[in-house]
């Protein structure tokens, strides 16, 4: 029997029974759907995380306080003063600009509408090293600075919640732990991070911040941002960054106290969590395909048992075993197949189903199809048609002739 005949008689098998095949092929399609569905959300969330990463920030350096990998005793914490000296251009010279920050969360209220937000205290280099632009206004600039200025620079979600609105906000007046601050711009939207959201924050001189909102004790920051001359410039500047520390914290043997991460550190750490994540959709989605594939199983049994007597004429009239084996197994695969191929397009179509939800719950995920998914779906409804359609069609290959013939 050649190929093409058998998938002809199966197609003509499946339209005999037309109800029955479309609901085995129903358990298919569900399966390849959630499968593509699951991958493509999945695959959204870590191109949405790891851009928002990417966004804050070029060749963006970050240093904390402690070490995050040991136990360090005596931790000295970061100052101004080792923010100046990692300035340096003579000691780092593949530093290109340096911005350190206080901050603590801390309530914002204007005209008996209340949230909190995470304060900053930053210096005028702050937007460049960051990557932050304005919407409406002007950044902090050295005028503030040096004056110890009652302004302040608002995100987005601050706005949201306070004014309701995100323009004609400039020259408005919040209170900070009921300090005024008249309000100098509105950030650009950024989204979120892995830091928290990048838009429900608010941002002051860090002169104001350290005599007025947020004492340390003294010249201590919370973080160092450090900008690197370039991409390829990035460890180079670590390992400068980490020896100028190590020289002012008095670290000649042991572990640093302090810690260093860079950009590209936290989009791994993002793409590592969100693909364990994909794979764990994935995976229970799979097992909707198995399901399908035991329903297969399932109808090919019973089609074995109604056809006996066919199958017993077939054998006397010179069938052999293995066109016997391969009709049903084409029965089973065509099955499976048209379930893949519908599971694709219903795929798609639940993906892009979730991106308008989540577009107009301002989440911005989009779900991405990729070729591989689509791929890795249809080959494996395939092989579970044949995996699951070898049973029955074995067994139906091995009916003895005569025992079928006389089957009522």
């Amino acid at each position: 029997m050649s190929i093409g005949q058998a998938i002809l008689e199966a197609l003509e098998s499946l339209n005999a029974n037309r109800v029955r095949s479309a609901l085995t092929i129903l358990g298919i399609v569900i399966g390849v759907a959630a499968v593509i569905a699951m991958l493509a959300v999945g695959q959204g969330a870590q191109d949405t995380i790891t851009g928002s990463i990417s966004g804050i920030g070029s060749n963006l350096l970050f240093v904390f306080s402690g070490n995050f990998q040991e136990e360090v005793r005596n931790v000295e914490p970061l100052t101004l003063s080792d923010a100046d000296a990692i300035n340096d251009v003579f000691q780092a010279p593949h530093v290109q600009a340096v911005a350190p920050v206080i901050n603590r969360d801390l309530e914002v209220t204007y005209s008996g509408e209340t949230t909190r937000a995470e304060v900053n205290g930053v210096t005028p280099i702050f937007s460049d090293v960051r990557n932050y632009t304005v919407s409406e206004g002007e950044f902090i600039n050295q005028d503030h600075q040096l004056g110890r200025g009652s302004v302040a620079l608002i995100g987005v979600e601050v706005a949201d919640k306070l004014f309701d609105r995100r323009e004609g906000i400039v020259g408005e007046t919040i209170r900070i732990e009921g300090q005024p601050f008249r309000v100098i711009g509105v950030l650009t939207e950024k989204g979120g991070s892995s830091f928290g959201s990048q838009d429900n924050v608010v941002l002051v001189p860090y002169s104001t911040a350290e005599t007025r909102l947020i004492r340390r004790s003294g010249d201590q920051v919370d973080v160092i941002y450090v900008q690197a001359t370039s991409a390829e410039s990035v460890q180079l500047a670590i390992d400068e960054i980490s020896q100028i520390l190590r020289a002012r914290h008095r670290i000649f043997l042991g572990p640093d106290d302090f810690t260093i991460f860079s950009q590209q550190d936290f989009v791994e750490t993002a793409r590592t969590i969100t693909g364990v994540f994909t794979i764990f959709l994935g995976g229970v989605a799979g097992i909707s395909l198995l399901v399908g594939g035991i329903g297969i199983m399932n109808i090919m049994l019973v089609s074995v048992t109604e056809r006996t007597r066919e199958i017993g004429l077939r054998k006397a009239l010179g069938a052999r075993k293995m066109d016997i084996l391969i009709q049903f197994l084409t029965e089973s695969s065509l099955l499976s197949l048209f379930g893949g191929l519908i599971g694709i397009g219903l795929g798609w179509l639940l993906s892009f189903t979730v991106g308008l939800i989540a577009a107009a719950n301002d989440t911005p995920i989009n779900p991405a199809i990729g070729l591989n998914a689509v791929l890795l779906a249809t080959m494996f409804s395939t092989a579970v048609g044949l995996f699951f359609g070898i049973y029955p069609a074995n067994r139906a290959a091995n009916l003895e002739p005569v025992e079928a013939l006389r089957h009522e």
